[in-house]
């Protein structure tokens, strides 16, 4: 961690923490998803400088040391992707590697869509590229298929589940995402994710420790979990927003990382997507697809020497 340097760039109208290693002639630029923090890639940002690469993780709009704007309406994928260009920019570097888990992997399937000139190549974690839906806007979809209490649908209302949240201790909300090995898609009945969090017993796997936890917590108790939610929250403006990119492909290469007990990985149809041709249709230099046996959500977390080996395998070839 001591290899692992700590800056503030200003881009796209806000003050953004980005956290650094190395520096070699190729860059590799990480996107945490939720809820996570630059801190999620600190495995593969060390391990990669060492083999020559300059490794660069923000912490994204609305977390941990970045600045968080009020309206959740200021979270749209073109924000988003902006701050990263303006980030690249100011950095000085015109194409980078781009890897992504969770949210920052569904960032990183807008990037390459809306600027894949600024893509060598692409390894993404946990969540498939979604082709826009012209009949249906995304959030409604789900809501039909898994129910109100399915947890995309619960982080809508914007307070609402920061009440819940509130309820319920910063550590114990983290070690109930991170720790979690339920593969089902989750379910947040109301007023109940406070006392499922606080309640749950849960030792802590071989590769999270209480070190982790508390750093992970120290910046949520700071900053609340409002900014992260709003990702979610814009879901269907960023159907609306992207509807002139209906039907265009992600034309950067490609490979594709998920844990065979991932939530994402178990949503009802995904698994057909992707090995059925469907992901390779819509993603056509998608060179690869590794699902790692009895694996979870926070693959890059649970697994980083291999998912470093994995990414450095790939973009080598570049």
């Amino acid at each position: 961690m001591e290899k692992i340097q700590h800056t503030t760039v200003r881009t796209n109208g806000i003050n953004m923490h980005v956290a650094t290693a190395g520096s070699g002639p190729d860059s590799i630029l990480f996107v945490h998803g939720f809820p996570e923090l630059w801190y999620t890639w600190r495995h593969q940002m060390v391990s990669l400088a060492a083999l020559g690469y300059r490794t660069i993780a923000p912490d994204l709009r609305g977390y941990g040391d970045t600045d968080a704007p009020p309206s959740h309406e200021s979270y749209t994928a073109f924000h988003i992707v902006g701050d990263l260009v303006g980030l690249l920019d100011s950095m000085g570097i015109e194409k980078v590697f781009l890897v992504g888990h969770d949210w920052g992997a569904a960032i990183a399937w807008y990037f390459c869509l809306f600027r894949p000139d600024r893509i060598k190549a692409l390894v993404n974690m946990s969540v498939v590229f979604h082709p826009r839906n012209p009949n249906r806007k995304p959030v409604d979809g789900l809501r039909a298929i898994l129910g109100d209490d399915y947890y995309i649908c619960r982080f809508q209302a914007p307070g609402e589940i920061e009440e819940d949240f509130a309820r319920a201790d910063t550590a114990n909300i983290m070690k109930f995402f991170l720790v979690s090995r339920n593969p089902r898609p989750p379910q947040i009945p109301k007023e109940g994710f406070s006392c499922l969090a606080n309640s749950r017993q849960m030792d802590l796997p071989s590769w999270l420790s209480e070190e982790d936890i508390n750093y992970y917590a120290s910046k949520f108790s700071e900053k609340g979990f409002t900014g992260g939610l709003n990702y979610y929250r814009v879901m269907n403006l960023n159907w609306e927003l992207t509807a002139p990119f209906t039907g265009l492909q992600i034309k950067v290469p490609a490979k594709f990382m998920v844990g065979d007990l991932d939530i994402t990985y178990n949503t009802p149809g995904t698994k057909e997507f992707i090995h059925n041709g469907g992901l390779k249709k819509h993603v056509p230099f998608l060179q690869e697809v590794v699902v790692m046996e009895g694996v979870a959500h926070f693959i890059n977390q649970e697994k980083p020497e291999e998912v470093t080996a994995h990414i450095y395998d790939f973009i080598k070839k570049f």
